[in-house]
């Protein structure tokens, strides 16, 4: 983002007798600068890397429906490790960029609250990886129609994602608040679409509605692709 700067502190900012910055003073700015943007690389590529694991193989396993079927059902049959991986992977990243945001929000409005849900999201996706969705309605290919019966990793799954999906439109309208106090209308408002996107594809899945799931599904891809997309554009103003 144009013009965002890492908060001053003594260690960073201390010039020489001269009025430069010393040598030692300017490696470790530089230094600081390199990490921040590493950690929000991660939170840049977690979204996009999720979402296309995920699509491609909806639109590619065997008798997988996207109307029917929720993408954390790709986690079961012969290919479900590459959907476990993807959580797994996702949530790490999601964790790291968390820190990442922490630094550049540091003393902003929502600057507490927003990294602190992103990262409640990452351990979400994680544990969402550890425990495996059940299979139900068709899916894996031979899986008999109708719900399933709920094993312990399956009540946990359900958990995760409860928690996951809260942290994340929780965190979109805490990002809503940051960018309206810094006047940024455009990204406030749509920071506010995503996280309503996720809360209305969640609740009308829950309540059963007809293809709720791939209500869900855009819901969430939307807004984990707006938590990526806000902190690729703090990365490019490091």
């Amino acid at each position: 983002m144009t013009g965002t700067r890492l908060p001053a502190t003594a260690s960073t900012t201390a010039p020489t007798a001269s009025g430069a910055e010393s040598p030692a003073v300017s490696a470790a700015s530089g230094t600081a600068s390199a990490s921040t943007r590493a950690l929000l690389t991660c939170a840049a590529v977690a979204a996009p890397l999720w979402a296309v694991v995920s699509l491609a193989q909806a639109a590619t396993r065997e008798g997988f429906d996207l109307t029917r079927h929720p993408l954390s059902a790709l986690s079961n049959g012969s290919l479900g490790w590459l959907q476990i991986a993807n959580f797994l992977i996702a949530g790490v990243l999601t964790v790291a960029g968390a820190a990442g945001l922490r630094r550049v929000l540091r003393g902003t409005p929502g600057g507490t609250w927003a990294p602190r849900l992103v990262l409640l999201d990452g351990m979400g996706m994680i544990a969402a990886g550890v425990f495996v969705m059940d299979p139900g309605d068709g899916f894996p290919a031979g899986t008999p129609y109708g719900a399933g019966t709920l094993t312990w990793h399956g009540y946990g799954h359900m958990a995760a994602g409860s928690i996951a999906f809260t942290a994340l439109i929780a965190a979109c309208y805490v990002l809503g608040r940051h960018f309206g106090r810094a006047g940024r209308r455009g990204h406030a408002i749509a920071s506010r679409v995503a996280g309503t996107a996720l809360l209305v594809g969640d609740g009308w899945a829950m309540s059963g509605g007809t293809a709720g799931s791939l209500t869900l599904a855009v819901g969430a891809v939307t807004a984990m692709l707006w938590v990526s997309a806000v902190a690729a554009e703090y990365r490019r103003g490091l």
